[in-house]
């Protein structure tokens, strides 16, 4: 596998290991800055806004830029924006420099991505784009846990960590990456987003929202889930995020072999039942060890198949602008996790901390729902999408 490749993965690593950190850490983020638990679930609303609003008009802003340079400022921001976290000195600032990491994030991942894409030949891309993205899940398994583990006593340990991972990819990314080609003329913000006028676009767009609204409403607030089984601490906490991390490489590996065997749809569908069941019986299953760790097994495997599915899907639609739309697919992804952290937040409030998970069971019922309706008559195809006969069409154009 080249070099070059494990080190753009080691950037998303560092940048997944941010993303889904907080989530461990908000008991001692809340205790330290005087802050309700629910208020600290808001840092990581901010993030995935600040990602989900940011990416557009970034990418747009930076288009020509030599991808190298790009990566490098990225990657700059990002990890400065993590050496401000630690030294906040209070939640507001803490707030910004979220946002200020968020920009970084926005920009680092999909220029990876897409970077990725040119460093292998064409029949490679696939698994150039797995490589890269694997540093995410990857981040689920390791990153997490670990920083839960590192922040136990001290939440601002955990950001120089992130930080510490972001210098040592940008480290490798100044000395080993050269010569990247040239970007071609770069759409504007407008073509960005004209792919949202496509109902198939906008349908499986939504489809990634709302899952993503029902997993990360739970997710952000697994410790308070799983309270009566962990008892609080924060070495069982960083068990459960552990298997969960496991689970997700598990889940990643088995959606993009069930996708070629069985297409897009049925993983679509048949992922999110059983996270609808998954978030059903958390409010039970939270209540001992084995039930959280079960939980942990089977959510992300179903989610993390999903999110294989959901990208997939949407470059069938328009080989030619692969890249677009899966920028706009991870978009629609942060945004989910935006609004799961106000969600998470109100269902707790209106629920209690047992039964919240039943507000995600709704919406990964109106998840299914939705790539039920705006699936209807698209096909498995060999190559792991699923794709309508137009779609087809498309596709052979695309080669």
């Amino acid at each position: 596998m080249p070099v070059r490749l494990l080190l753009l993965a080691l950037g998303t690593f560092a940048v997944g290991t941010d993303t889904m950190v907080t989530a461990g850490i908000l008991g001692p983020v809340a205790d330290d800055l005087g802050v309700s638990v629910t208020a600290a679930g808001q840092l990581v609303t901010v993030f995935a806004l600040g990602y989900a609003l940011l990416a557009p008009p970034l990418a747009a802003l930076t288009a020509r830029w030599p991808r190298r340079r790009l990566l490098l400022t990225a990657l700059m921001v990002f990890g400065a924006a993590n050496a401000l976290s630690a030294l906040a000195p209070s939640y507001g600032t803490l707030l910004a420099t979220r946002v200020l990491a968020a920009a970084g994030a926005a920009l680092y991942t999909p220029t990876a991505n897409a970077v990725a894409t040119t460093l292998v030949a064409p029949e490679r891309r696939g698994r150039a784009l797995a490589t890269v993205l694997g540093g995410m899940t990857v981040a689920t398994a390791l990153g997490v846990p670990l920083g839960t583990w590192v922040g136990r006593t001290d939440w601002r340990l955990t950001m120089w960590l992130v930080t510490a991972l972001s210098a040592a990819a940008l480290a490798g990314l100044a000395l080993l990456l050269r010569e990247l080609p040239v970007p071609t003329a770069a759409p504007g913000l407008r073509d960005r987003l004209a792919p949202l006028r496509d109902r198939r676009v906008l349908g499986a767009a939504s489809t990634t929202l709302v899952f993503f609204l029902a997993f990360q409403s739970v997710y952000i607030y697994l410790a308070t889930a799983v309270a009566p089984a962990t008892g609080g601490r924060a070495d069982r906490l960083s068990l459960v995020l552990l298997v969960s991390g496991l689970a997700s490489v598990a889940g990643s590996w088995l959606g993009g072999r069930l996708v070629d065997r069985v297409g897009v749809r049925r993983v679509l569908l048949v992922g999110s039942a059983v996270a609808a069941v998954a978030f059903a019986a958390l409010p039970w299953a939270g209540r001992s060890m084995p039930g959280a760790l079960a939980y942990a097994v089977v959510t992300p495997l179903a989610g993390w198949a999903i999110s294989v599915a959901l990208p997939h899907r949407l470059a069938s639609l328009d080989p030619g602008n692969a890249q677009l739309l899966i920028s706009l697919n991870s978009s629609a992804l942060y945004l989910g996790m935006a609004a799961g952290g106000a969600v998470g937040s109100a269902a707790i409030a209106l629920l209690g901390g047992r039964w919240f998970p039943l507000a995600a069971t709704v919406l990964a019922l109106v998840a299914a729902a939705t790539a039920w309706v705006t699936t209807r008559g698209a096909v498995p195809v060999r190559d792991g999408a699923s794709a309508a006969p137009a779609e087809r069409g498309a596709r052979a154009a695309g080669r």
